[in-house]
Formats: C-alpha cells, structure tokens, sequence
C-alpha cells in the first residue's frame, strides 16, 4: 500500500511540474490619487488570486503614486489598498482587464492619529487555504488567559484536563508561533493560563495539516501565533482585572510594542493571582455486594509571572532576523480532601469511612528562546525561512499526604513525597517555498528535535514515629528522543483548481528506562512515510458570493508523551494511582475531509478518521488486590470516526453579526479490554455561537455559548452540559480606556455526569469545576504614532505557508 501510494504522487508531482509550462504573465499598472488628483504616496497593495486566496502579490505605490504586478492572464483579482489618512480601497480586477494603467481614487479619512484606532472589518473565522484563522480580537477582550480564549472559540473544545478537540477523539497539537511545544496536557493548560489574551495576534486551527508540519497529532493543529512589534512607532496597552466565582482571580499586565526604521521589539509582561476549585463525586462497584462513594474537593491557588518579548530586523529588502523568547514562574498549590464510604448494597450499611488529605506545592520554571530568519529570493514569493529554538521547563514539588480512619476507627497514615522533573527540547528546521511560476510552488525542508526529560520522585511514609521509604511509589525515570524529518510538497493552479500533494518522512527514535524501584527500559527507532493530499476548486457564485469546495487526505501519527510512558505510580487515594505503560505503541490516523466555504468563510464540512493501535486512558483492577483500582494509557483496538460540521455567519458589517455553528461526531470502536471484545458506537452533538451588536461608537455587547450533548471522553460516556457568557465593554478617555464586564457560564452548567463500563470496572459520577465568574477587566491604550509615516495600520502581511 505505501508503494503504490509513493508511485501515484510521484505522478502527480511530475504532472503537476509538467503543466506550469502554459502559464502566462502580463504586468498590471496601478495609479492611486486622491480627490486633489495628487498622488498617493506608500500606500499598501495587496492583490489576491480569486481562484486561490492563498497566492497574494504585495506592493507599495511610488513618488507617483505607482505600483505594478505580474499577473497571470484570464485571472481575475481582489485588490486591497490602505494607507494612513485614506479610506480603504477594494476593487475586483476582472479577468479581462486589458493593458495599460488603472487609475483608482482614494477617499480621504479624517481622523486624529493621536488618539486612532483602525481596526479592518474582519471576520470571526476565515478559511485560508487548508487551515482556518480565528481573530482573537472579539473574545480576548472578554478573556483573562490564552486559555480561557481557546475555551469560548467557536468549534474548540477543552476538556478538564486541558486538551483541546478540534473534531476527533484525540487531542489536538498545540504550536506556538509554529513550534509543538511537546508538553503533557497539564504542562500546556499552565502555560497557556500564564498567557494573556491580547497577546495573540491570530489562531491557526488546522484540522489536516499539509506535509510541511510535523506528522504527529491525529487530532489536528492549533498553531497560536503572537503579536510581534509593527512599525507605527511606540505603543501598547496596561490592564488589570479579576474575576470571582466561589473562588476569585486577579490579573495586571502591560504590553509594549516599538517600531523605529528597520527594528521592530515588543515586551509582555504580566502577573496573575488565580484560584478555582474542581469537585469529583464517584460510585464505583468495589465487589459483588459492595460500593465505594468518593466525594473529592480540591482547590488550586496559585501565583504566576510570564514575560514575553521579541526584538526584529530588516537586514534589507531581501533579509529578516527575529528573536522571541518567553519566561515564566508559578508558585502553586494544590489542596486536595476526599471522602471515602464503602457500602454493602444488600443491606445498605456503611462499612467503611475514611477520609484523604493531600497538600502540593509546585514550583515551575519554563523558558523558551527561538531564533528565525527570512530570505527573500524574488518579489513572486520566493523565500528560505530557518528555525531555531530551545526549551526548558522545570518542577519541583513537595507533597504531604494523610488519611483518618473513622469507621472502623484506628490509627491513621501519614507520608510526604518530593518531585523533581526536568525537560530540555532543541528543534532546528529549515524550509525553502520556492515560485517556479505563478500558478505553481515548491516546498521543501528538512526539521530535527532533540527531547530530553528526567524525573526523580521519592516517597516516604511515617510508621510508628519512623520515616520510612515508599518502595512502592518512589520513582526513577529517564526519557529521550529524537526526531528527524524531510519533506516535499507542490501545489499548482489549474483554472478554477488548485492541487497541493507532498510527502512527509519522518524518523522516530524514543528511549526510556526506569532505574527505580526496578531496571526497565524501552526502545523504539522507526520510519514512516505520510502523504498529504489537497484539493480545490471553485463550485459555484451565488448572488455575487463565491463558493469554493476542498478536499483534503492526510495521514499522521500519535507518538506517547513521556508521561504516558513513565511507569512510576502516581497517588491518588488509596484506592486509586495512575501509572504509565512504557509498552505503548504509536498510533495512525488516515484523514479524509470534504468542505465547502463561502466567500473564505467556512460553511459545510464531512470528514473520517481511521485510527488504529489507539491508545486510550483505561481503568484496571490492580491484579494484586481487588480493592484498588489504577489508570494508565493502553492500545485497545481502532476507531472509526465519522463527522460533519455547518457553520453560518453574518459578516461584521454594520452593528451586528454573529456566528453560529453545529457538529456532530459519531464514533465506532472495535477492541479487546481485559482479554474480552470491546465494541460500542455513539454519536454526539455540539451546538455553538458568538455574536457581537455594536450599541453605539463606543459600546459592544457580546454573547457565546455552547452545549454539547452524549458527550464522549475517552470511555466515558457523559451528560448534556454547555456554556453561556456574555460581556460588555465601553470605551472612554478618547478611546484609550476600555472597560469590560464579563459574565461567564451565568447558567452554572458547564458541568457532567460521567459514566464508566469497561470489562470489570463500573463507575458513575459528577464533575464540576469554578466555571460560573463574574468580572471586569480595564485595557488603557498608550503610545506615539509618526505622523508622517504611511504605515499599513492593518498589519497586512505576507501568509507564511
């Protein structure tokens, strides 16, 4: 099967190169003047591909007002032109426009740059090619963290544990300007808390990455790009908020961005005091005529400090230098009391009452420093773009633990444990896009990743005034790995087609060994093969709006994070631990999807996706005593994913526009689960919406919610649950301030009802977190703006594939 997939793309990597020799380009004049008939000097030009949005041609008017293109002939174009003190300009360029120039007249703006602020008529989401692109902007005025921004994005959805779901039953991939972080969940869900909202420039969601990025995540990509410094001279913005549930959060920040000639920096920094709590009730069968009650509490303050900075240069027209680096401390605490009552169910007596406490105080360091640069190898697009970066993120934690027994009473336990895990990541890559002509282009690059992660935990408990080592939960592991990759990849226009195929290599190299409490180890060197596939044409042109169709395959793997590996017991009561499975094998998703937009804008989708060897979070009975059970990660079978998703949107013209969108997920599972067949299928639903009405110039009422019905995560099967939040901001002081009141989950019912049946394991429960806030936040907009400068005030660059 890889044969003849590798056969039939060498064909079409050749039929494509083949067919570029028909393109022909002509040059397009364009002369800008205003309504005195002078010339409108450095003014913006972008100039899109009808046919292929993805393909745009930049330029700046001269002294005379001039600005050319090469354009290919029989295509028709969308050209937008800004500049400072002008209205923004749209006009189509019809395919059969002739020679010589087109004069275009520009509208004056009357505005005060001191105290401006030009924001374009930009759309929620957008479909860009094969990825679609969320402006933060709407909800990150009501967001106190990045993470917070991710959970009320339309079609995203976050799961307690701090995974975000796209439309499979794996997890989506977090990058950050273009790099995985290759971090666990929890990790992620940190770091993504300690970043503020307006901080992001724009959320790539790519549900079938093309060849260029990396192969793993099934689940698809979110790739979360940052703002960098633009050159309208010095700006920026403080803000300070809180928010309060049954628990409070309090935030303060402030945001500079600097523009001089060639340089561009900007600096973020910001303090968080957060607190929240999660309550878990559980019944779990715990033997023929016994049931074991868990009512787990459990709050998690913490102190966070994040720094975020960047410093660019344009070395000249051809060449871009850029560092970005990130810093951040948290000081948190984990506060953890659990009831336990154990039942006899025919006689409806309690047999047992205990009750845990556990106390952790975790300190963690992360830093992350990247280098890039850009060559420019011709004005068609053209570009030799490299990578550089490091990461480290250190824990240190101290745990104390105890449990009182009052029924029946005896002598109670008592123990502590210390944590010490360290994670270093180097990743370098290089890509070339290269324009043979217009109508086609060549990707190529070659990436490696060096990942390196060690964890020292011991454990003790107190015996008769006598501390003791916990032989048991004491751990020693030691995780390495490396990954190397190369790829190629065309994409060529053919009239109202545009075809993209490429494949990805990739080389996988996992070491782990366990030292403590007995020598293991695990190894696992392999190389895959990933095809990508892409196509797109126009379908139709309904009342002057376009629709394009797209179909997308992609195959990708799922490696094992280090801690899904790490077979070290991790406390969780006494009748509970998770633990790793250094067995796990990589997983492999096929992905096929259909979508059709409107206008850029996302409309219908169908897709499948067909994973096998999952590996899935699983409950066992520990073989060595019934009475505690154990989670940990185990390949059970496949998993055939089928889902379509609509989505509907007035564009943000005028006052209002909202979007509104459904999906529906329906899953197949063939496997074996405690040397017994596993098969079930379920389908879910998930309803969401955002809308914005504009009350005046100064006022915008918000509003987005969720609900998601038959639920599922993992195994478990959940209750209905949703989300309803609203906010409203007003801006005062020339604009510069804005006040924003925010209402999140006002219905309190981001919350389920969880059920569990696998093999010998039945459990029932609630789960339910600090979802119901209310809060405000102030945003004070500062800085100096060159007057005579005519600067793009839209931030319009070039797309970076």
């Amino acid at each position: 099967m890889r044969t003849h997939r590798s056969t039939y793309l060498v064909i079409l990597l050749v039929t494509l190169f083949s067919s570029s020799l028909f393109a022909q380009n002509r040059q397009l004049k364009i002369r800008l003047r205003d309504a005195n008939q002078d010339a409108v000097i450095g003014a913006n030009l972008q100039l899109t591909d009808r046919t292929d949005t993805t393909r745009r041609l930049y330029a700046s008017s001269d002294t005379a007002g001039l600005a050319s293109f090469q354009i290919q002939t029989g295509k028709a174009y969308r050209l937008q032109v800004t500049s400072v003190g002008y209205k923004p300009l749209r006009r189509e360029i019809p395919a059969s426009i002739g020679q010589g120039v087109l004069t275009l007249m520009m509208a004056q703006d009357n505005i005060t740059l001191q105290a401006v602020s030009v924001t374009a008529a930009r759309p929620l989401v957008r479909q860009e090619d094969d990825k679609t692109i969320v402006d933060p902007e709407p909800i990150a005025s009501t967001s106190t963290s990045a993470y917070e921004l991710l959970e009320k994005t339309p079609g995203l959805f976050l799961d307690p544990d701090g995974n975000v779901y796209l439309s499979s039953t794996s997890p989506a991939t977090i990058y950050i300007n273009g790099r995985e972080q290759k971090m666990s969940a929890a990790d992620m869900a940190s770091l993504l808390r300690s970043l503020p909202p307006n901080s992001i420039a724009r959320m790539e969601v790519m549900r079938t990455p093309s060849a260029r990025y990396d192969a793993s995540g099934s689940g698809g990509i979110v790739n979360i790009i940052l703002r960098k410094g633009v050159k309208i001279g010095l700006t920026g913005s403080a803000n300070a908020g809180f928010n309060q549930g049954k628990l409070g959060n309090q935030f303060v920040g402030i945001n500079i961005n600097n523009g001089q000639d060639n340089r561009t920096s900007y600096l973020n920094v910001n303090y968080t005091r957060r607190n929240s709590y999660e309550q878990v009730q559980s019944q779990r069968q715990f033997a023929p005529d016994s049931v074991l009650g868990q009512d787990a509490y459990t709050t998690y303050p913490a102190h966070v400090l994040y720094a975020g900075y960047g410093l660019g240069f344009d070395l000249s027209r051809k060449w871009e230098l850029n560092f970005d680096g990130r810093l951040s401390w948290t000081g948190a605490e984990t506060e953890s009391e659990n009831d336990n009552q154990i039942s006899q169910i025919s006689a409806g007596r309690l047999l047992s009452d205990n009750r845990n406490f556990v106390n952790t105080h975790n300190r963690v360091w992360s830093i992350s420093q990247g280098v890039t640069t850009k060559y420019k190898l011709d004005t068609l697009g053209s570009e030799v773009t490299t990578d550089v970066s490091y990461n480290f993120i250190g824990n240190q934690s101290t745990q104390d633990f105890s449990t009182r027994y009052l029924l029946p009473e005896r002598p109670g336990i008592t123990g502590d444990g210390t944590f010490d895990n360290q994670r270093h990541l180097f990743a370098a890559q290089a890509d070339l896009k290269y324009k043979l002509s217009t109508t086609l282009t060549f990707e190529s690059g070659a990436k490696t990743t060096i990942q390196r992660f060690t964890n020292r935990t011991n454990y003790f408990n107190q015996v008769n005034n006598n501390r003791l080592p916990d032989q048991f939960r004491t751990n020693s592991f030691d995780y390495r790995e490396n990954i190397n990759a190369a790829y190629a990849q065309l994409s060529k226009t053919f009239g109202q087609f545009i075809l993209k195929g490429g494949l990805r290599l990739e080389n996988t190299n996992m070491y782990g060994q366990q030292r403590v409490p007995a020598d293991t180890s695990f190894k696992i060197n392999r190389t895959d093969l990933f095809p990508y596939v892409y196509l797109s044409r126009r379908v139709a042109k309904i009342a002057g709006y376009e629709l394009r169709s797209y179909l997308v395959y992609r195959r990708s793997i799922t490696r094992p994070a280090y801690d899904y590996l790490n077979p070290g017991a991790r406390y969780i009561d006494q009748y509970l631990y998770e633990t790793g499975n250094p067995a796990l094998r990589p997983q492999f998703t096929d992905n096929y999807e259909v979508n059709i937009s409107v206008e850029d804008r996302p409309l219908f989708a169908v897709g499948r996706n067909h994973t096998r060897d999952i590996f899935t979070n699983v409950v066992y009975q520990d073989p060595g005593n019934r009475s505690i059970a154990y989670r940990t990660y185990d390949n059970l079978g496949s998993n055939r994913e089928t889902y379509f998703r609509i989505l509907g949107a007035i564009p943000p013209v005028n006052r209002y526009f909202f979007v509104v969108g459904a999906q529906y997920n329906h899953n197949e599972y063939t496997g074996f689960y405690e040397n017994r067949p596993l098969n079930f299928s379920r389908g879910s639903w998930s309803f969401f919406t955002f809308h914005s009405l504009k009350i005046d110039r100064r006022s915008t009422f918000t509003l987005n919610g969720f609900i998601r019905t038959k639920g599922q995560l993992q195994f478990y099967e959940l209750s209905n649950f949703g989300s309803l939040n609203m906010s409203l901001n007003r801006k005062f002081l020339s604009d510069k301030l804005m006040v924003t009141l925010t209402a999140n989950d006002i219905l309190f019912t981001n919350y389920y009802r969880f059920t569990l049946q696998q093999g010998t394991v039945a459990a029932t429960g609630l789960r339910r977190n600090d979802t119901r806030r209310f809060g405000m936040t102030l945003r004070y907009n500062f800085g100096l703006r060159k007057k005579e400068e005519r600067v793009n005030m839209f931030n319009v660059e070039a797309p970076t594939q």
